[in-house]
């Protein structure tokens, strides 16, 4: 061969081994990143998807983490204590006076008083208990989600964690290794899977409306600045403390999760790979220079987190996501809820609704507010229309999605059956966190998506959040 001829070859050679590096489903270049030989699937048997106990007429509940979030449920829960279903037998905290406001505002509707345990980082533990509860309620900042919610199910109870669940792979296998030994329940609680507008597009994607589902773009963007600059906010300001060491998606499930159901996403479909980026930091290093305390300004040179960070995600059936995530830029709050079909796209904040009515129709505005809202009361989702009533009457949370989240998570365990979300679900959405983060640190590298259900997922099934429980 020529030498001329050689290297041209070798050049083509060197193209087409790049080109199908980039090609759907090709591992190549994952392959070389740390993280795709740490993560190790093995002795994961899916075994906990459809995962059912026995019933519990009244679900005892000992709640771990008396803050902002912990708080505002044992509002949610106050209907399902009075009428029977629930009663909250254990609270804990590291500060005591969280631990007495907590009780009193528990006294105001229910009789039973419930046990208290503080004074330490692991109080905790003895709430968490067969003997004093059957489900562990945590809310506590993200660093004790694993231990406590592994914890809980080695001791015989089931585990409800706030979001994420987990931010290391390690933690999110054990998690699943976890609840298939010990065959408790352990579900994260995303409540924007159960608000009303996410609700209605599931139910119109099921019925055809969007055709073929394509692209979701989805997103956590909410100016949080004053809260992780408050000191009494976050306790010990924990929330800011991981912006000033992680850098990647922090906070992906609100965004994430609702799209998951659209997807299929372990119904059908799986997330297959991804890849992050993150833009430089100034928003949140800016407000703490500007702080009046010498404290937070000293932190200023600390932030690792980017201002922003976009993932993108691929599926197993050709499917993309871009999934977003922004605590320190100042702009109003949005999840984004954009879904793309191949009859029907829908862009959230505000809600807008395209209809497509065929290449030669031409049109190129949003539906008018009389036809949306058409749609509106023809889709709306059956276990929204059920529950709407009580949420308005009782403390709402949200619009009324953090009822509706409570309240089937105790039924569920009331009847005995298997929960809306299972712990594939959490650990699926709270790994892409992490494994935004390393991709991010090895300059926006691919990475692979494990399967975390041994197969489970290629079974289309409903998603179980339309029974009626």
């Amino acid at each position: 061969m020529r030498r001329k001829d050689f290297l041209q070859f070798s050049g083509l050679l060197g193209i087409g081994s790049l080109l199908s590096a980039f090609r759907l489903g090709d591992n190549s270049i994952s392959k070389t990143s740390p993280i795709a030989d740490r993560i190790r699937t093995k002795g994961i048997d899916g075994s906990a998807f459809d995962l059912k106990a026995d019933p519990i007429p009244k679900v005892r509940i000992a709640l771990a983490g008396l803050g902002n979030r912990g708080t505002s449920l044992i509002d949610m829960l106050s209907w399902l204590v009075k009428e029977g279903h629930a009663e909250i037998t254990a609270i804990s905290d590291i500060n005591p006076n969280k631990v007495q406001k907590a009780l009193e505002k528990i006294r105001s509707f229910q009789t039973n008083v419930p046990a208290t345990f503080t004074g330490s980082d692991e109080a905790w533990k003895d709430a968490f208990r067969p003997e004093v509860a059957d489900l562990a309620l945590i809310c506590t900042p993200w660093e004790w989600h694993t231990p406590m919610a592994l914890h809980a199910m080695r001791n015989g109870i089931h585990a409800a964690s706030e979001v994420p669940i987990a931010y290391t792979p390690d933690d999110c296998l054990e998690l699943i290794r976890t609840s298939e030994e010990t065959k408790q329940h352990c579900i994260m609680l995303e409540n924007c899977c159960y608000n009303q507008e996410e609700l209605w597009l599931l139910r119109m994607i099921e019925e055809g409306v969007f055709g073929t589902v394509t692209h979701a773009e989805c997103a956590y963007l909410h100016d949080l600045r004053q809260h992780m600059l408050d000191p009494t906010y976050y306790e010990d300001q924990w929330r800011l403390k991981h912006h000033l060491k992680r850098d990647g998606n922090l906070y992906t499930t609100h965004g994430l999760g609702p799209v998951c159901m659209y997807f299929d996403i372990l119904r059908g479909d799986n997330l297959s790979h991804l890849t992050s980026m993150s833009s430089k930091e100034a928003a949140l290093s800016e407000a703490l220079r500007g702080s009046e305390d010498p404290a937070m300004q000293a932190l200023a040179n600390q932030v690792v987190c980017g201002d922003v960070n976009t993932t993108l995600i691929g599926t197993e059936q050709g499917r993309s996501i871009m999934l977003q995530f922004d605590v320190h830029s100042g702009r109003p709050y949005t999840r984004l809820d954009k879904v793309v079909g191949s009859k029907a796209t829908h862009y959230g904040y505000p809600s807008r609704l395209y209809i497509d009515h065929g290449p030669t129709w031409g049109g190129h505005g949003w539906s008018e507010d009389a036809q949306k809202a058409e749609y509106q009361d023809r889709y709306a989702h059956p276990l929204w229309t059920r529950l709407q009533k009580l949420a308005d009457e009782h403390e709402q949370g949200h619009g009324g999605m953090d009822f509706v989240m409570m309240y089937r998570l105790i039924r569920c365990l009331n009847k005995g059956v298997s929960l809306d979300l299972n712990i594939y679900d959490g650990a699926l959405w709270s790994l892409v966190g992490a494994l935004s983060e390393e991709s991010v640190a090895n300059g926006s590298a691919r990475m692979d998506i494990p399967d975390l259900t041994n197969g489970r997922w290629k079974t289309p099934v409903p998603h179980p959040v339309g029974r009626e429980i």
